[in-house]
């Protein structure tokens, strides 16, 4: 009977040295990083102007983002802050779940000359050009420029699952090529460096902590040879910034707060320590 027992031992330890468990099977205690680029898209608005002497909102103000397209700055060690970016470093708590920090460096502009609704007050009304017969406002460069263009700094931590959907492609050996699906839920603070010239005083371009955000995502990682990947998602969420610096002055003040969209497109790695 020993002798059987010490047999069978001996060929499940020869068939697990031919089959050994491949890397991609368990993630529990693995690190990644990636980095890459986004697009983003934000809801309308209404944007409060608080100062000394002013105190008025501007109604359902749209704004872009400003991107670069496929730009050598991405990859530039020198200018990679430039476009708009994603970096993240999370690791992996069990085989499916992991936590992460990362920044999403997006970018808002305000439209210019558009015509919005208003109420409140401000000095010198009619001397920016941006009066209307409708009782509207202008937003004129010389009455208003406003973006949070280096950047909107979204600055937040996530929890995210992972699932392995390679047998659905019928993929066997999944250390060459793996697929997985992955979804995730953020929050955290917005660290903007707001650009703005309002009411002709000096311009303000200073980072500072502006407010928080929230945010879901999903998306689909497809990893190359165990340690490399390729990263598309879908991410949305809600920001509020209710203090947001506008001029030289510490008693100018906006606030503000919207939706935003974005799609992004990232390339890691993914290691063991």
């Amino acid at each position: 009977m020993l002798f059987f027992c010490v047999f069978f031992q001996d060929l499940s330890a020869q068939d697990n040295s031919i089959n050994p468990e491949k890397y991609t099977t368990h993630n529990k205690g693995k690190f990644y990083i990636y980095w890459g680029g986004n697009r983003e898209t934000f809801s309308k608005s209404d944007i409060r102007f608080k100062g000394s002497d002013y105190d008025f909102t501007l109604y359902n103000v749209s704004a872009h983002d400003k991107p670069k397209g496929w730009h050598c700055d991405y990859i530039n060690p020198l200018r990679m802050t430039i476009p708009q970016t994603n970096l993240r470093i999370g690791y992996f708590i069990s085989d499916k779940y992991n936590i992460s920090i990362g920044v999403d460096h997006m970018k808002y502009v305000m439209f210019q000359d558009r015509a919005v609704d208003y109420t409140g007050f401000y000095p010198n009304q009619g001397s920016y050009g941006e009066t209307l017969p409708n009782g509207q406002i202008l937003l004129t460069e010389d009455f208003l420029t406003f973006e949070h263009t280096d950047g909107l700094n979204y600055v937040n931590t996530e929890i995210s699952r992972v699932d392995d959907i390679s047998k659905w492609f019928k993929i066997a050996n999944t250390d060459k090529i793996q697929i997985n699906v992955t979804e995730g839920l953020g929050g955290g603070i917005l660290y903007p460096k707001t650009n703005t010239k309002l009411l002709g005083k000096d311009r303000y371009d200073e980072f500072h902590i502006s407010g928080y955000g929230l945010s879901a995502k999903a998306g689909l990682n497809v990893t190359f040879f165990k340690y490399f990947f390729i990263q598309g998602e879908l991410k949305g969420g809600y920001i509020n910034m209710n203090d947001i610096r506008t001029t030289q002055s510490k008693s100018d003040r906006a606030e503000q707060d919207f939706w935003f969209f974005q799609k992004i497109l990232v390339v890691g790695g993914i290691f063991r320590i």
